[in-house]
């Protein structure tokens, strides 16, 4: 009559079941999310740094042919700032999703986590670095050397099967 095939069994469509975290995979975890937050820490610094940049675009100024007024070069230094903690905040929020999907499994979150640390480790060693800067720097790292141990490869594989 119909061609419809049979509605499979209950242990024939069964996902397998989740294997538990393993401790590399949560490790990981905390190395990003607390890279994300030593970041984070290092956008508020740019507010209290106020001055201090400021006091750097008045010297780069006077260098300059074209000068700017002292009320321009503080509008500068605020818009500056605040693009800066809009970015980091922005930063922040898709590294922490991509440390919870890390966590979920996700081999995707897992390569994205880790082209991110390597541009900070690039950025990092191009510019001038804070002790935040290196330390934030070594957490990421810290996390992606964690993803890629053989347990967490083993919990990735799992994951990408149940999927």
């Amino acid at each position: 009559m119909t061609d419809i095939p049979p509605y499979p069994s209950s242990s024939a469509g069964t996902p397998a079941e989740t294997p538990p975290r393993p401790a590399a995979i949560t490790g990981a975890f905390w190395a990003f999310v607390a890279a994300t937050l030593v970041g984070l820490v290092g956008a508020v610094f740019l507010f209290f740094a106020r001055d201090a940049l400021t006091d750097a675009m008045r010297r780069a100024n006077g260098q300059n042919a074209a000068r700017l007024t002292d009320a321009q070069i503080d509008q500068a230094v605020t818009i500056g700032i605040a693009v800066g903690a809009v970015i980091a905040v922005a930063i922040a929020l898709l590294r922490l999703l991509f440390a919870f999907k890390l966590r979920a499994g996700r081999n995707w979150a897992r390569i994205v986590l880790t082209v991110l640390t390597a541009l900070q480790v690039v950025s990092l060693l191009a510019g001038q670095g804070t002790v935040i800067g290196y330390v934030s720097t070594a957490l990421a790292v810290l996390g992606v050397v964690l993803s890629f141990l053989p347990e967490a490869n083993q919990y990735v594989a799992a994951a990408k099967a149940r999927h």
